[in-house]
């Protein structure tokens, strides 16, 4: 597997990671032994930039990683984790907290989780309206000094706040949702990035499975499915909402390859400082996934996949009007 740079800062990751929610959250019952496999096999393929949070089980995620370290040099890897949750004693998310006290509690207690001295990429989860962005970038420029984190970043903020925050410290990358069926980050966060050279990783790469063209009704995800919840996934827009699927399988099929194959190879051909982090629980599926870094589509098929993006409109906002509001927009 290539490589790929995020940020000005030395941060090299695999040009395709792993996002490990999935395994352990928000998408119905998981399996450990199975992410086990996967997470083994990932190692094997060189997909080596996990992506996890605390918020993940919560906790159950970094755990389940700490238990896929074992027997493997902490240095191979790049770990991602992310704060800025408050949860109650029965771990419900009860708020947001990135003052810099709550960073260091939050940590320690994921350095103990993922049993790790340090983390590669430490991540805000979402932004704190209640502390100032420079607070916290502070305080996560101390952990940098302290050697418990190398490099930092920021999850679903708008440019504002991006160019607050990196006058404090260099970031080295922002994670946002970006896909066939989700380009609100072209108009103004990727410039942004661009000026800043800042990297940029892109999670649902896969349109939270959609795109994969396995789903056509909302009975097709388990009843405890975050994505029952999600506007995309409501009846009438999904059956929407596949006509762009079906483009997808077209060229996929023309070419002798997947949907999910070229939903990636979609994002990886932008630019080199784009990492997709797509999730799965199976071991098939990761090597799917595996093989769109070498995808080569003819010219014929980007240009009809880009004639077809520019006329769609997706129907159904990316999120629930509570997970919305999490969202920093600010331009």
């Amino acid at each position: 597997m290539q490589t790929r740079k995020l940020g000005q800062q030395g941060l090299e990751v695999s040009a395709l990671g792993l996002g490990c929610m999935g395994m352990s959250f928000a998408y119905g019952p998981g399996n450990d032994a199975e992410s086990l496999r996967v997470l083994d096999r990932a190692f094997e393929l060189g997909l080596t930039f996990w992506d996890t949070a605390e918020l993940y089980g919560p906790f159950k995620n970094e755990e389940l990683l700490a238990s896929a370290l074992t027997g493997k040099r902490r240095e191979d890897l790049i770990l991602a984790t992310k704060f800025g949750f408050t949860f109650g004693p029965n771990g419900a998310q009860v708020g947001l907290d990135s003052s810099p006290a709550h960073i260091k509690t939050s940590l320690e207690g994921s350095l103990k989780r993922l049993r790790t001295d340090y983390v590669d990429l430490y991540y805000q989860h979402r932004l704190d309206p209640k502390t100032p962005i420079e607070e916290t970038v502070g305080a996560l420029a101390d952990l940098v000094k302290e050697g418990k984190v190398r490099y930092i970043g920021l999850s679903e903020v708008g440019p504002a706040t991006i160019r607050r925050a990196h006058a404090v410290h260099p970031l080295s990358a922002i994670q946002t949702e970006y896909s066939l069926w989700e380009r609100s980050v072209e108009a103004q966060v990727l410039p942004t990035l661009r000026e800043l050279g800042i990297g940029f990783v892109a999670y649902s790469p896969m349109g939270r499975g959609f795109l994969t063209g396995k789903i056509n009704s909302p009975d097709d995800l388990h009843e405890s499915d975050w994505r029952r919840t999600n506007p995309r996934f409501e009846q009438d827009n999904i059956r929407h909402n596949l006509a762009l699927v079906e483009i997808v399988k077209r060229i996929a099929s023309a070419s002798k390859a997947t949907p999910a194959q070229v939903a990636l190879a979609w994002l990886m051909r932008k630019e080199n400082d784009i990492v997709p982090i797509p999730g799965t629980r199976h071991v098939n599926y990761l090597e799917e996934n595996a093989g769109a870094a070498d995808l080569a589509l003819s010219y014929g098929a980007w240009s009809e996949l880009d004639t077809a993006l520019s006329s769609f409109e997706i129907a159904g906002p990316r999120n629930t009007e509570a997970g919305l509001k999490l969202i920093d927009s600010a331009a």
